[in-house]
């Protein structure tokens, strides 16, 4: 098992840009909980990298690879490669996993509730409506993983009930960063909002706006989502 070393120094320096990014915008929580999974060129290798032991603040980050086809008997690291390794074969469009434990999305995960998108930033590049929990670890993250996108493939995300957030991208390792960075800020807007009434759903043309950036307004799913909330909110009389 065998990666180019170009490629895996570019997963350490996209990742010591993220470590970088989610401390200066305390996007993690004291104990920096935070690893990235990113899967190799040539598609049945994984690159993982954790972010350091605050106790060990001079220890580099360093990659651990997973081979999705192992042979038998080979030694498998203990890693989020091997965590994951289900997710990556089920769907090849998955090009990268992050587990973290952000201060607002580890807050979320404390309720046991599905975190409903409300956010602009983070609706604007997605039609799932919410992230949903993992609440019973008697099915593995993985196997929960692979059913939720079987059931439906436009998730990218998923509270782990009592811990933090699992999320994973088609795209490389920084993409999957600034996910989680809009993710958690979503978190945090929409638990702000709580004492003052509460997020609501979005307004009558922001879906149709949002969505059409990025061409997901013609999508059979986006014009059900969007006749409904057009019958919700009824355009007032000429």
């Amino acid at each position: 098992m065998t990666v180019d070393p170009a490629f895996t120094a570019a997963v350490l320096a996209d990742a010591a840009v993220a470590f970088r990014v989610f401390a200066e915008t305390g996007a993690l929580t004291a104990a920096a909980t935070l690893s990235f999974v990113v899967r190799a060129p040539d598609g049945r290798t994984l690159v993982e990298v954790k972010h350091p032991d605050r106790f060990q603040p001079d220890a580099a980050p360093r990659a651990v690879l997973t081979s999705l086809d192992p042979a038998p008997g080979e030694p498998r690291p203990v890693c989020d490669g091997v965590r994951y390794a289900e997710v990556f074969r089920a769907h090849p469009r998955v090009g990268a996993i992050s587990h973290v434990h952000a201060p607002y999305l580890a807050a979320w995960a404390q309720t046991h509730l599905p975190l409903p998108l409300r956010y602009v930033p983070v609706q604007r590049h997605t039609l799932a409506d919410h992230v949903p929990v993992y609440l019973d670890r008697r099915e593995g993250e993985d196997a929960f993983i692979v059913r939720l996108l079987r059931a439906d493939p436009e998730h990218f995300a998923i509270l782990e009930a009592n811990g933090g957030a699992t999320v994973w991208s088609s795209g490389g390792l920084l993409d999957l960063a600034r996910t989680i960075l809009l993710l958690e800020e979503a978190a945090q807007a929409q638990a702000l909002a709580a004492p003052l009434g509460g997020s609501r759903d979005f307004g009558p043309g922001v879906l149709a706006q949002q969505w059409s950036f990025f061409g997901l307004d013609q999508t059979p799913r986006a014009r059900t989502r969007l006749t409904t909330t057009a019958a919700t909110h009824p355009l007032p009389p000429a």
